[in-house]
């Protein structure tokens, strides 16, 4: 009986997967640029949209991905050869590591090994699962937890914002906000997201000084719709899902923000990956987001938006390679989080602005952050891939989740110590004695 079950929920499972776009024969390229020749023959050929570059840091020596369909790999590698560029072949077939993720992903139990109300990080969860969890949490800790809508996607899935507090009541702290799964095929993003939730809500004893004068504002699926899609028709659709053609769909959700939009590193062709939109603003998704910063002016003092994947910690500008005036605060803050994720695990992670590590891409949700919506510290963070660029394997996400907020935990210490809150700095202070010479002097500290 067991077998015959198993046999059906495979059957099933490989019907659903139908609709799946294929990437058979798919190869994934691994090189590194070693000296400006090389850089420039990479920067032609990212700009070619038939090659998707996973990564294309602008660092020499730093690896290169780049995913190449069967008809464009002879001419691909030529290209490299021509430029003296060694490559390995990372990934022989593509399309068959994204059928065995989904089937496992579809196979497994959403919440497996979940406590009650609780969620499991044993697998890439869905849309549903994670609202269902964030209206649990609401309804347990109801003194420290609210969920709202900021929005709905194109459609019609709500845009969900949990705000985590200590419970005090305390109007108007400061704020920390944190969103993910921008792009839709970044599953670990949102996951890691997850994680961040559950440690401040259901770990909140360990963490409760995190909260102390600062609410947390966490928007863990901020593109709904091409996530859902990414899950069930293409496992690397990156935009959102609102028509822009007949034939073409979707913007980029990362080049959608009314800060120099479409001036650099955006397309302006409506199936690209990266077109900017028609508009500034032109998708409901980054229009709530942007809603939500402006209603936190003068509270909001760490936005952090999460992504896959690279190792990275990139803050503004995406737009320019000069930098903003306090580029060193925030280059300190994400060196913390580097720092503390290296002690921990012994993972690096290359820090700096995103124009100068990686490559300049105009109407970022972290330029904005910054030069819009006055959030002082403005970060983005690429995760790890564990070798499997943007689908880690499911035994991976928990180890790559709470490595993540080991890195945003020290990152929003030193942001909660730099950035006191107006509760904090209308304490009273505590009279104490200090031994000066022969004598005692009282003063306050």
């Amino acid at each position: 009986m067991f077998l015959t079950l198993v046999v059906i929920a495979a059957f099933c499972v490989t019907n659903a997967l139908a609709n799946f776009t294929s990437y058979e024969g798919y190869k994934i390229y691994e090189f590194k640029a070693e000296n400006t020749t090389q850089q420039e023959t990479l920067e032609i050929l990212a700009q070619n949209d038939a090659y998707d570059f996973f990564t294309r840091p602008r660092i020499f020596g730093l690896p290169i991905r780049v995913l190449v369909a069967p008809a464009d790999q002879l001419q691909f590698q030529q290209t490299l050869e021509a430029a003296k560029i060694a490559y390995t072949i990372v990934n022989e077939n593509f399309g068959q590591s994204v059928e065995v993720e989904r089937k496992l992903n579809s196979m497994y139990p959403k919440q497996r090994n979940a406590a009650p109300g609780s969620i499991s990080f044993d697998v890439y969860q869905r849309y549903d699962v994670i609202a269902a969890y964030m209206e649990e949490l609401a309804k347990r800790y109801s003194s420290r937890v609210k969920v709202t809508s900021i929005g709905d996607s194109y459609e019609g899935r709500q845009l969900h914002a949990i705000t985590i507090t200590n419970g005090d009541g305390a109007a108007n702290k400061n704020v920390i906000l944190m969103d993910a799964g921008i792009h839709a095929r970044e599953w670990i993003a949102p996951a890691a997201a997850l994680y961040v939730i559950q440690q401040l809500v259901e770990n909140y004893k360990q963490n409760s000084r995190l909260l102390t004068s600062y609410d947390w504002i966490i928007v863990p699926l901020l593109n709904p719709d091409g996530y859902e899609y990414s899950h069930t028709h293409e496992r690397l659709w990156r935009k959102t899902r609102k028509p822009v053609t007949i034939i073409c769909a979707g913007t980029d959700g990362n080049r959608n923000f009314d800060i120099h939009w479409g001036k650099v590193g955006a397309s302006h062709t409506a199936c690209a990956d990266t077109f900017r939109g028609q508009t500034a603003f032109s998708e409901p998704e980054t229009q709530a987001l942007r809603d939500l910063m402006h209603s936190l002016t003068g509270r909001a003092k760490f936005y952090l938006t999460l992504h896959s994947y690279g190792n990275y910690l990139l803050y503004p500008w995406g737009y320019t390679s000069a930098l903003p005036k306090n580029w060193r605060d925030i280059d300190d803050i994400a060196r913390a989080g580097a720092a503390a994720i290296k002690t921990a695990t012994g993972t690096e992670y290359t820090v700096g602005s995103s124009t100068n590590v990686l490559y300049a891409a105009a109407g970022g949700s972290d330029d904005y952050a910054l030069g819009k919506a006055q959030i002082p510290i403005s970060i983005t963070m690429e995760l790890p891939s564990a070798g499997q660029q943007f689908d880690p394997p499911l035994s991976k996400i928990e180890e790559l989740a709470s490595e993540t907020w080991i890195g945003i935990k020290a990152m929003a210490e030193n942001v909660i110590e730099k950035y006191k809150s107006a509760i904090e700095r209308k304490k009273p202070r505590k009279l104490r004695f200090k031994n000066v010479g022969d004598t005692q002097t009282c003063i306050y500290s």
